[in-house]
């Protein structure tokens, strides 16, 4: 029961992700930390962060990971491929009907028009994990003490190195991974 279960969250993942990687977090949140329970929001935040270390799409990887913590190795590769299978259908359908209809003011309206929507999942999913980290699972409070101070230094020079130098972002965060060590061992 818990393949089929597998299977259709990342079906659903699959379908309903569209804008890549960054818009599924919020709906891979949703079916794996809220409503079935597969995982704590902590670690949720690892997950992501493994999955956007590691190469390939952030949803497949994110999907073989939750598959393997629930399901073993077949949970593993039967939820990348509830992840994979609407994409495939999808991405077919649509490049033969773009290649027919791409002259047309509707489906160019349309692509328009889906543009904020992807910006907003992508921003709903950054500021949950902002939150999270900024004040851990128990999410905002104004109380001062209850903010980690660590790691808003940490986002704060990862920001600068980011939008100042425009840093590789490869090397942003293997230095906020040693600051965060350092932080972690100091403290």
């Amino acid at each position: 029961m818990i393949y089929l279960d597998l299977f259709w969250v990342f079906v659903q993942v699959g379908l309903f992700s569209i804008g890549g990687g960054y818009a599924a977090i919020p709906i891979i949140q949703s079916h794996v930390v809220e409503q079935n329970g597969w995982l704590t929001m902590t670690a949720f935040t690892d997950l992501i962060t493994i999955a956007e270390m590691t190469p390939g799409p952030i949803a497949i990887n994110s999907a073989t990971f939750v598959g393997i913590k629930v399901g073993g190795i077949w949970g593993g590769i039967i939820a990348t491929l509830g992840c994979i299978l609407p994409s495939a259908v999808i991405v077919s359908l649509l490049a033969f009907l773009y290649y027919r209809f791409r002259k047309m003011n509707f489906v160019r309206d349309t692509l328009a028009f889906l543009r904020p929507v992807i910006v907003a999942l992508i921003a709903s999913a950054g500021l949950s994990i902002l939150i999270l980290s900024f004040w851990g699972e128990g999410g905002f409070s104004p109380d001062a003490s209850a903010l980690n101070i660590a790691s808003v230094i940490i986002f704060a020079a990862a920001m600068f190195f980011l939008r100042k130098y425009k840093a590789n972002p490869i090397y942003v965060m293997l230095g906020a991974g040693v600051l965060g060590a350092v932080f972690y061992l100091l403290l």
